[in-house]
């Protein structure tokens, strides 16, 4: 599954980045690239432990916490501390490569497994030229390439690449996640359920027929969830 979730930063957090990012400073990319990784990466990168990159990343955090949409669809039980990074000038792509299926973070010891993958662009596609996302979905690939604020999720088993940036510069937070549910069929009939139940509470209200469907929704987590 592909999920453009739209303004998951509003104006007023979109301000306070760009003004923080006017303040990093850029390291090499491949610090947090796997072995295969490394070879096709060429972008910078906030340092994990800057204090510009925690700022940033206590601002996504609280974000993504407070969207329903984003829960919804990741069902998160970890996640990474998000990470920021730059394309442009002579570091400006990354090649085809597959996401690691574990993280561990460097300073807490605690694993990951890669479920899910976004990418949060802090910058507009008028600020540069290519730098488009590409996913491959077994029909060429899928472009991406979103409003400042804006998110798409995608599976971390995907084969993905960032094109090159030929102007300007591509901002943009990324990670890793780790779902409550870990089989991707079964995390999107749950968000499909939780849609449609919501669309049904908005069209005739709280009905015996929304309530039922609401049971079996939270039974089926109960099956499949681990916390």
């Amino acid at each position: 599954m592909l999920l453009h979730i739209p303004n998951v930063l509003d104006a007023a957090t979109l301000a306070h980045c760009t003004a923080l990012l006017k303040q990093a400073d850029w390291t090499d990319g491949r610090v947090t690239a796997g072995s295969q990784a490394a070879t096709v990466k060429n972008n910078r990168q906030l340092p994990e432990t800057s204090p510009v990159a925690q700022q940033l990343r206590a601002l996504v955090l609280e974000a993504l916490s407070k969207n329903p949409t984003f829960f919804s669809a990741a069902l998160p039980k970890r996640i990474y501390p998000p990470l920021f990074n730059r394309y442009g000038d002579e570091a400006n792509s990354f090649g085809n490569h597959v996401d690691n299926a574990i993280r561990t973070h460097p300073a807490t010891a605690q694993h990951v497994r890669t479920d899910l993958s976004f990418t949060l662009f802090l910058n507009n596609p008028t600020d540069y030229d290519g730098g488009e996302l590409i996913i491959e979905d077994g029909m060429g690939g899928r472009a991406v390439k979103l409003p400042a604020g804006h998110l798409i999720l995608y599976p971390s088993y995907s084969v993905h690449r960032v094109e090159p940036v030929t102007r300007g510069a591509r901002l943009a937070c990324f990670t890793w996640l780790e779902s409550m549910v870990r089989e991707p069929q079964r995390r999107e009939l749950l968000h499909e359920m939780d849609l449609s139940i919501a669309a049904l509470r908005g069209e005739h209200g709280e009905t015996d027929t929304a309530v039922r469907l609401t049971s079996c929704y939270h039974n089926l987590m109960r099956m499949w969830a681990t916390v």
